[in-house]
């Protein structure tokens, strides 16, 4: 730890001297697979390292795969149960222009699970009211005649904005000897996809085709010299390159802490090839914009001299224990190596306007929400109101675990991911209704 303090500082020093910032990620030559990583080059000279796992399936799975596809056209044609797993995604939602919001949940809302918490998502016909400014959201169980009149009330005026949705959604199990479907895996700030490892062997195994990339400036991949290559949208629009290389009919996205962002604005942009998403400690649903208060916009030179004290921080704070096995994850593979001025201009590129409250409210993507409770980046209480504004959410809060929960508790996290791809919802009373009826018009 002296030595590496001592040449931490003197590269600061030669850092402040020529005016350069250090980077240790070099340029990559050859963008051909090998040991199961691609490098794709998203722009000219923009190269991505992916880690892509395709499992080689037997004759029976195959066969097995498409006796399940003619089960499920043949339950369309009858009518009668046609409704498994399909879900009326219907709400309302109303913005006024003293920063509230109003959501009306009209059609068939799957009831969120929350662990330590008990408000679950709205029933139909419910309303869930958002106070902008402070982001307080008031629960319609809590006082249902207040909140009704209240309602009653502001409908007389007429709202800024409004948005509709009104789509079916079949939401179907997704095994891993489904040729269709395809996990990727998105790392946040100062990560890469090595963070990963315990997913990408579990579900490697069990027979998904698994994509987890590396930021740019991240783990094996390339990283530009200009601040204006980390924004928001520079690295959306790789994630969203990656998407269309390798996505597949059915696409389930797990993102971490600022990797969850991502998800999010794929899911909002391919609504319907993005079948599941799971946000592990991501953090509440607000827009983002970069802390003009942070240790953050010191110079790169200075961040450069005060890695250590950084990285013995993350440590403190990242892990709900700072013993030898935390230490040796931090020390294993890539999994936390980027440069100072990668990391500035991550944290000052985080500005995302579109990505507030109403932006989330819009999907109809069932989400798993995974919070480690001991977390002191992201309070349990953000994820509690990303539950409320979600339409189909489960939020699962795990007791041992803090912000890098996938690597402290990988058999957990790893357990209730695969459940949740295993997850169908069954057939809804509306949704029965509608089938008798078509049944009976036929």
């Amino acid at each position: 730890m002296r030595f590496n303090m001592l040449t931490s500082i003197t590269d600061g020093i030669m850092c402040c001297i020529t005016g350069r910032a250090l980077n240790v990620v070099g340029a990559i030559d050859s963008v051909e697979s090998s040991d199961g990583y691609d490098y794709i080059e998203v722009k000219p000279g923009r190269i991505l390292r992916v880690k892509h796992i395709v499992p080689s399936r037997s004759a029976a799975e195959e066969e097995e795969e498409r006796k399940e596809n003619v089960a499920v056209e043949e339950e369309g044609e009858g009518g009668e149960v046609s409704g498994k797993g399909v879900v009326h995604c219907k709400r309302k939602i109303s913005v006024y222009r003293n920063g509230q919001v109003v959501i009306e949940n009209l059609g068939d809302v799957i009831r969120s699970e929350i662990l330590h918490c008990q408000n679950g998502n709205t029933e139909p016909g419910s309303t869930v009211e958002i106070e902008l400014s402070d982001a307080n959201i008031t629960s319609p169980q809590a006082n249902g005649a207040v909140l009704e009149q209240g309602s009653a009330k502001r409908r007389k005026r007429k709202p800024k904005k409004t948005v509709v949705i009104d789509c079916k959604k079949r939401i179907t199990s997704c095994k891993g000897t489904h040729s269709d479907v395809a996990l990727f895996f998105i790392h946040g700030v100062g990560g890469s996809l090595d963070i990963w490892k315990e997913q990408l062997d579990f579900f490697g195994k069990l027979g998904y085709e698994v994509v987890a990339p590396d930021l740019a400036g991240h783990g094996s991949s390339t990283a530009p010299k200009i601040g204006a290559a980390y924004t928001f949208y520079a690295l959306a629009e790789d994630m969203r390159a990656i998407f269309r290389r390798y996505g597949k009919k059915r696409n389930i996205l797990i993102g971490h802490s600022y990797g969850v962002s991502f998800c999010t604005f794929l899911a909002h942009e391919y609504p319907d090839q993005v079948h599941k998403v799971v946000m592990i400690n991501g953090g509440g649903p607000t827009a983002l914009e970069p802390s003009l208060c942070s240790i953050f916009n010191l110079p790169t030179c200075v961040l450069h001299c005060l890695s250590p004290c950084l990285v013995w921080s993350f440590l403190k704070a990242a892990f709900a224990r700072q013993g030898a096995k935390e230490k040796q994850l931090l020390k294993e593979g890539n999994a936390f190596k980027v440069t100072s001025f990668v990391l500035q201009a991550m944290m000052s590129g985080q500005y995302w306007p579109e990505g507030d409250e109403v932006y989330h409210a819009e999907l109809t993507v069932p989400v798993l929400l995974v919070h480690g409770m001991h977390d002191k980046f992201v309070p349990v209480d953000e994820d509690q109101r990303m539950a409320e504004i979600l339409l189909i959410a489960f939020l699962k809060v795990i007791d041992e675990g803090s912000h890098m929960v996938m690597m402290e508790c990988p058999e957990t996290v790893n357990t209730l991911l695969h459940e949740f791809l295993l997850w169908e919802p069954e057939i809804t009373a509306t949704e029965q209704t509608e089938a008798k009826q078509t049944t009976e018009n036929k």
